[in-house]
């Protein structure tokens, strides 16, 4: 078979394909346009779900007439000019292809006028060669893209567009995407001849609520969290949503690369990751975040619709942008714990206590950026600080080699990045004068590799009355630490490395001791927190017995609940219980207490606390760490005289002598 040349409009046709897959696909290229174009003030028309008619006006600079008709011809573009162009863009569209694809598949014209003409001109196609056809017209400073009868030459796709309702609900949703990424513009929406969205330009940061409740509503504001994080060319800004948030959904997760609007699944991994231990079951968190990257250091031309990007450092960015989170998420959570007390000087000081602690490691974002400085095969006493993995991985010469501009590609950019993963690997040592660290364990011997036993969740009388408050070091206090966690063991135990050497650490009873914490503040009950909407569930009469016989006992819990008719409706819990399947609990509660016939706060905060940790099958290791920072800012008592059934230390020497004791008869046979 002969090989033909494909028409122009048969090949803009199959283009379209890729670039306009429904009414919203038109409309999102088109607003790229005419924010390219510089445009603050930007309407939008649709008639019919955007079938018949996509009309979008906007006061941009214009296009002059001689490029009118290139603006319609395929791959034609003002937006790059060379390879050079192709590798830093920051420009929404870059292809030359949008318009050329959408007037294949529908009626279009385009009218634009410039600041340095007198009257507007009109550009149309026709004709089977798509000939553009040039007149005059009256039109202010900008551009109108008016679009008709989309896919009329195309019914097989035409036929797979959906009612008009949901092709706009897709309009909609492409237009609130826009909106939320520049703040700065104004942009009208209508429908069938109807206002349905009107989004104000913001004129300063003082505003940004306005816009922001417009776009997605007052409760994403007031549950929300700003967060700003830097480090070199990298930087994130926007709003997460609390963790402790009532409501948590899928239906706000914007996220912008450089001003555009993405779909990457490394954010998306990036952002759950840190919300990872917060959320629980099938919850989604809610974010609208802003990364900037060197465009140098991003390719975005990897999706037909630009909707994902490749990252040549993609391991800093999903690391950048969990830590980012992640610290905003710890200081919220640290900021409600802090609350449950009346003291101000402890509220203050759980805000401020550090958010980098010892059993993390060092966090190089957390760090003043400094730009890679050139190393010499002289400079080798920093090499031990380096894992073993880097030493083997790294030969003599690359570390002697000098790192390059970050901006650069190739060779450089991996000896930039080989530099910035070295120095997030490097030891953590404490830097704090005024800090004096407790070793564990002062009067107790090691325990042998061989005699470590499993242990359940047993605690001591003496041990239980703790009170949750911050133990950052300030005015003479003393810090004290459990170390570093180096590893996971069978998924429930955890090495750390301290003063006094290794140790291994049950996560499940540093749990339950947190736990038990939270349920159990020193003398003061939980605070009830009300219920969004209240639960009901129906109770035996054995079940409200039980109820009215301990009511004061579980009121005490921060547990509000109201029996009518033979039915419990719980109007409000206590925070630690926030995020339990409230119906089960209470129905365990009332089983577990009608077989004790007398119960005390500290027995009922231990049954509590047991009911909270049983969900926690597995850990990982961002989880341990989380959790021994918890106890260390909450349990200091737990840190500085730990019991058996906490943490036992680790003794080696056995182990040591033994290794020796081979290596000699090795050596003697040899």
């Amino acid at each position: 078979m002969a090989i033909n040349l494909l028409p122009p409009q048969l090949a803009n046709q199959i283009a379209a394909g890729e670039v306009v897959e429904r009414p919203a696909s038109v409309v999102k290229e088109l607003l790229e346009n005419s924010l390219d174009a510089g445009a603050t003030s930007i309407d939008i028309d649709i008639d019919k779900g955007g079938a018949k008619l996509i009309r979008i006006r906007d006061n941009g600079c214009g296009i002059n007439r001689d490029d009118l008709k290139l603006a319609l011809a395929r791959h034609a573009t003002s937006k790059i000019s060379s390879l050079d162009d192709l590798e830093a863009i920051m420009s929404m569209g870059f292809r030359g292809e949008a318009l050329a694809s959408i007037s294949s598949v529908s009626r279009l014209t385009l009218t634009s006028r410039t600041q340095d003409q007198e009257e507007a001109w009109q550009a149309y196609a026709e004709g089977r060669d798509m000939a553009v056809t040039v007149k005059p017209a009256a039109h202010p400073v900008g551009s109108t893209v008016e679009v008709l009868d989309l896919f009329y030459n195309t019914p097989a796709r035409r036929k797979f567009l959906r009612t008009e309702k949901t092709e706009f609900a897709h309009i909609d949703e492409v237009v609130r995407r826009i909106a939320l990424s520049r703040f700065d513009v104004s942009i009208n929406l209508t429908h069938n001849g109807k206002r349905v969205r009107q989004y104000r330009a913001v004129k300063d940061e003082s505003q940004q609520n306005r816009r922001l409740s417009a776009i997605c509503g007052n409760n994403f504001v007031n549950q929300s969290m700003q967060l700003s994080w830097e480090h070199g060319d990298l930087a994130i800004k926007g709003w997460v949503e609390h963790p402790l948030s009532p409501v948590q959904s899928s239906e706000i997760q914007y996220c912008y690369v450089n001003g555009r609007m993405m779909r990457d699944r490394l954010i998306n991994h990036a952002i759950r990751q840190a919300y990872d231990g917060y959320l629980q079951g099938e919850q989604q968190p809610s974010y609208i975040l802003y990364l900037s990257v060197d465009p140098h250091q991003v390719d975005v031309n990897v999706h037909p619709a630009k909707h994902e990007v490749r990252f040549h450092e993609s391991r800093l960015v999903h690391d950048f942008i969990y830590q980012g989170v992640l610290s905003v998420l710890r200081q919220a959570t640290q900021e409600s714990l802090s609350l449950t007390s009346d003291d101000e000087e402890e509220h203050e000081t759980a805000l401020n206590f550090p958010e980098n602690r010892q059993v993390a490691g060092e966090n190089v974002f957390s760090q003043p950026y400094q730009a890679p400085v050139a190393q010499t095969p002289k400079n080798t006493s920093s090499s031990h600080q380096y894992s073993e993995r880097e030493r083997n991985n790294n030969s003599p010469q690359k570390q002697a080699s000098q790192f390059g501009d970050r901006r650069q590609f190739g060779e450089s950019y991996q000896r930039t990045q080989g530099a910035l993963y070295q120095k997030m690997i490097q030891e953590s040592v404490s830097t704090s004068k005024d800090k004096e660290k407790i070793p564990l364990f002062p009067d107790r011997a090691p325990l042998n590799l061989g005699e470590i036993v499993h242990t359940t969740n047993n605690i001591e009388e003496d041990t239980i009355s703790v009170m949750p408050r911050s133990v950052n070091a300030k005015d003479g206090r003393t810090d004290y630490t459990f170390g570093r966690v180096l590893a996971i063991y069978q998924h429930k135990y955890a090495l750390i490395e301290s003063s006094q050497g290794l140790g291994l650490l049950s996560l499940e009873e540093a749990d339950f001791l947190l736990k038990c914490a939270q349920l159990l503040p020193k003398d003061e009950t939980l605070k009830p927190q009300p219920l969004l909407v209240p639960l009901k569930l129906a109770l035996s009469k054995e079940e409200i017995s039980v109820f009215n016989q301990f009511q004061s006992l579980i009121s005490h819990f921060g547990i509000v609940i109201e029996i009518s008719h033979g039915k419990a409706t719980i109007h409000a819990v206590s925070l630690p219980l926030r995020q339990q399947n409230l119906p089960v609990l209470l129905t365990a509660l009332l089983a577990y207490l009608s077989v004790e016939q007398s119960c005390t706060e500290q027995q009922l905060g231990q049954w509590f606390a047991k009911q909270l940790g049983a969900e926690q099958a597995q850990w990982s290791q961002a989880q341990a760490v989380g959790l021994l920072a918890d106890i260390e800012r909450l349990c200091p008592q737990y840190v500085r005289r730990p019991a058996k059934n906490l943490l036992q230390l680790i003794e080696l020497q056995p182990v040591v002598a033994a290794l020796n004791n081979e290596r000699s008869k090795h050596a003697n046979k040899t």
